[in-house]
Order: structure tokens, then C-alpha cells, then sequence
């Protein structure tokens, strides 16, 4: 248990200090200790939203991360978490923000200050492009798992192995998730057609561009720094993939506060817990301890998916799609530990 806690410390220091932050910032807004203490609540709530939303994202970044030299697991651990907490939690609604108003990014934050209801309508109304966005990304990303040829291991046996069969079909999880963009653009209405697809578009040829620079760069680099295999490809896919997941925590953080600043403190806090899970994963092997853990983290992906989707349309609960998430990541942990002690 204490070994455990090791790997949190950092988690547990910038837990403390973001709480001081919410409660100074709420002090601030207000001048109250009912409103410092609104804030302290919304912030240590908007960190349990994150942690619960990514928990299948620190089990895929230690998939790739354990194939990863030690270098880059370090560059990613570092500069890549930093990317990720400031980026995407800080920066990302920021640009949503530049592009969708036509303004510039100083007046962005101006607004993200003084007016947070326009500022989290303006973020509002770029949602369906994000929900497309991430959507086709995290599909993708789901079922090139799933349809491999050379998987061998299957928690749900029927239905994977099946998947795994139908791998060797060259596209096919392209055109399974081209399938869907056109079922949802039939059903959606007509103004925002074009949007949806569009954006559903863009998410399969970023997560396909990755795919190729990041085979480009590391042949390039594997001719020059033998040891360097893996790295900036697994990188970029580790970064956009972040990004993707992001998504719906952001967007799901203006439900509960219009405060940009706030989101930033709650979400960051969240984010260096998936760090430290990412750490404990790698060094710990757990992956490897646990036979099902990461099909669990990817049949999460791809509910995670269809609930990106489903937005689209309706709106679903962010503590739905966490508890799905979590749902799948628990009973594939309970079917380890079956299969360990069938096996013992």
C-alpha cells in the first residue's frame, strides 16, 4: 500500500495546492467564504470527473508507454503531461473560443474573465464539432485494437475473436466507422449535417495522419538512432489521444462552472492522477499481472466513443459515461484476478 502511495506524491502535492488555489480564487471572485468554499467544492468535484474519465486513459498511455524506451517515457512523463494539462485543459478552450468568435486570444481570456457565460455558450456551441472530432478519433483508435491479426488474448472470447478474424480484411474498421458517421449524419437535422461530417472527417484523418508521421518519423529515426524506436510516433498518438479524451471532460466542466481559471485548477489536478496511475501501470507491470485490464481500457474507449456520438444528438451525464468507463475497467480487473487464480 505505502509503495502504491509512492507513485502519488506529486499527485497528492499538486492536489493541495490547486484546493488552496480554488479556495484563494473563490475568495477573489466573491469576497465570502461561502463563495471560497463553492469553489473548493467545484474544483475537488471537477477533479474526481476527470480521474474517473481517464482512468482508461493511464491504462492505454502504459500500453504504449512500457514499448517506449526510457527516454521517451520520460519526455512523454514530463513534457508530454505538461502538453496535456495546459493544452488541453488551458489552451483548447481558449482556441475553441478564437475560432468559433473571431477573436484574438487576449481578448479570449478577457472574456473567459469578465464575461464566463458567453464564454462557456460560445464553448457550448462549438460542441457538436468536438463531439464529431473525438468521436471518430477514440472509434478509431477502439477498433484498430480490436481488428489485429496478431491478437491473441480476448476477454469478451465471441465477439473479439471474431473481430480479430475479420482483421486481415484490409479498411474494414474504417468503413465500419464510416458506417456510423453516416447513420448519425441521416438522423441529425439538416443544418448541421455538414458540420458533423466535416468534423467526423477530420477525427479519422488526424488519427490516420498520426499513424503515418508517426511510422515516418520513427523509420527516419530508427536509421539514426537505433535506440530511439517507437518514440515520436508513440508520442504524437499518446498526445492527440490525451487530446481526444480531454474532450469530454472540458466540455462536461462548463456544466458544473463558467469559470475558465477554475476548470484549468480542477482538471489539471485530475490530469497529474492519470499520470501517476500511467507511472505505477509501467513500472509496477500491471498490464502484464492483469490479463483483461486493457481490454477493458479499450472496450471503454469505444463506449466512450458512441457516448461522444450519442452527444451529437442528446445530452448524456458526464458521471454516465464515467461510471461505463469505469464499469468496463472493473470487470476486466475482476476477470484477471479470476483467471490469476484459476491459473494459481
Amino acid at each position: 500500500m505505502t509503495a502504491a502511495l509512492h507513485y502519488f506524491r506529486w499527485a497528492f502535492i499538486v492536489t493541495a495546492a490547486g484546493l488552496i488555489l480554488c479556495f484563494w480564487l473563490g475568495w477573489s471572485y466573491s469576497g465570502t467564504i461561502g463563495g471560497a468554499l463553492r469553489f473548493l467544492f467545484v474544483g475537488t468535484v471537477l477533479a474526481i470527473l476527470e480521474i474517473s474519465l481517464s482512468f482508461d486513459n493511464a491504462i492505454v498511455n502504459a500500453n504504449k508507454l512500457k514499448d517506449m524506451t526510457p527516454v521517451w517515457q520520460r519526455r512523454f512523463l514530463t513534457w508530454g503531461i505538461l502538453i496535456a494539462v495546459f493544452g488541453m485543459r488551458i489552451i483548447f478552450p481558449l482556441l475553441v473560443v478564437v475560432i468559433a468568435a473571431h477573436i484574438g486570444p487576449i481578448a479570449a481570456i478577457q472574456l473567459a474573465a469578465t464575461q464566463p457565460d458567453e464564454y462557456a455558450r460560445i464553448i457550448g456551441d462549438a460542441h457538436l464539432s468536438i463531439a464529431a472530432f473525438g468521436g471518430s478519433f477514440l472509434m478509431m483508435v477502439a477498433l484498430s485494437y480490436f481488428f489485429d491479426e496478431g491478437k491473441e488474448v480476448h476477454w469478451i472470447a465471441g465477439l473479439e475473436r471474431r473481430m480479430s478474424a475479420y482483421a486481415s480484411i484490409r479498411g474494414l474498421e474504417v468503413a465500419a466507422l464510416l458506417v456510423i458517421v453516416m447513420i448519425f449524419a441521416f438522423i441529425l437535422p439538416e443544418p448541421v449535417v455538414g458540420t458533423f461530417l466535416f468534423s467526423a472527417v477530420a477525427g479519422l484523418l488526424t488519427f490516420l495522419a498520426v499513424e503515418v508521421l508517426g511510422h515516418v518519423l520513427d523509420a527516419s529515426q530508427e536509421a539514426a538512432h537505433m535506440a530511439a524506436k517507437g518514440g515520436v510516433g508513440a508520442f504524437l498518438y499518446l498526445e492527440v489521444l490525451d487530446a481526444s479524451f480531454s474532450f469530454d471532460g472540458v466540455i462536461g466542466a462548463f456544466a458544473l462552472t463558467q469559470n475558465l481559471f477554475l476548470i484549468a485548477i480542477g482538471l489539471g489536478i485530475g490530469a497529474m492522477y492519470v499520470r501517476s496511475m500511467t507511472i505505477m501501470l509501467v513500472e509496477r507491470q500491471t498490464l502484464a499481472q492483469f490479463r483483461y485490464l486493457e481490454h477493458g481500457a479499450f472496450w471503454s474507449i469505444l463506449v466512450l466513443a458512441c457516448v461522444m456520438f450519442g452527444q451529437t444528438l442528446w445530452h448524456v451525464p458526464e458521471v454516465i459515461t464515467g461510471l461505463l468507463g469505469a464499469g468496463f475497467v472493473g470487470l476486466a480487473l475482476w476477470s484477471s484476478i479470476r483467471w490469476n487464480r484459476a491459473g494459481a
